[in-house]
């Protein structure tokens, strides 16, 4: 199996082609030694970036193997492969944001049950509890906001199941095999666009600035 680069933050390195397959729309399928691209999966978006000398337009898990879907053909042997790093630090504080509405909300009473950060399309789904209180957006944006000028660290962890987790400061931490900021400062002002319940279920729908926050 290649080693996971990306989840130890490194977002270029050289690698070895292991093979290129060309595909049906003319795209290339790119298996790597090891990749410091992170596929689409735990609602974030993969990484985009270059292999060589060609695009990588998307990332994926396929048969327990990260396929690299590129432009053109890529040489076997050693190459470089580079991230989009503005991208991959957008997406990180998008993934970290939602971390943080479910770290805020749990403390409502309501159980953080999935999410997605994508750009255009972010939002953190829970379950009722027989504690769960109404959410003051106000108090909510409050709230975010202090814990982001406290700027508490990420704390990286393996679980005794194996598990990777992530944990910002006094936080709880969460199952997640995604990318994150070092410290909440650099998420930047958490903007929540929608506060919803339906069917007993509560989604918070937010966005950020794509501008780097720090």
């Amino acid at each position: 199996m290649e080693k996971n680069l990306y989840l130890s933050g490194i977002t270029e390195h050289e690698v070895e082609v292991i093979s290129c397959e060309k595909l049906e729309n003319l795209h290339f399928k790119i298996v790597l030694n090891q990749t410091p691209f992170h596929p689409q999966g735990g609602g974030q978006p993969s990484d985009l970036g270059t292999i060589d000398e060609s695009e990588v337009m998307h990332v994926s898990f396929e048969n327990g193997k990260i396929i690299h879907e590129c432009k053109q053909a890529v040489p076997l042997g050693q190459v470089y492969a580079k991230v989009n790093q503005q991208q991959r630090h957008f997406h990180s504080r998008l993934h970290s944001a939602g971390h943080l509405i479910g770290h805020i909300v749990e403390t409502y009473g309501w159980q953080p049950i999935k999410a997605q950060h994508w750009p255009s399309d972010a939002k953190v789904q829970f379950n009722a509890t027989e504690k769960s209180e109404e959410i003051d957006p106000i108090q909510l944006k409050s709230l975010l906001k202090q814990s982001i000028e406290a700027d508490f660290p990420a704390h990286i962890s393996i679980n005794k199941d194996g598990f990777r987790e992530i944990a910002f400061g006094h936080f709880s931490a969460y199952p997640c095999g995604g990318t994150h900021v070092q410290s909440l400062a650099e998420i930047g002002e958490i903007k929540i666009q929608k506060i919803e319940i339906k069917k007993g279920k509560l989604s918070i729908r937010y966005a950020l600035e794509a501008g780097d926050a720090g």
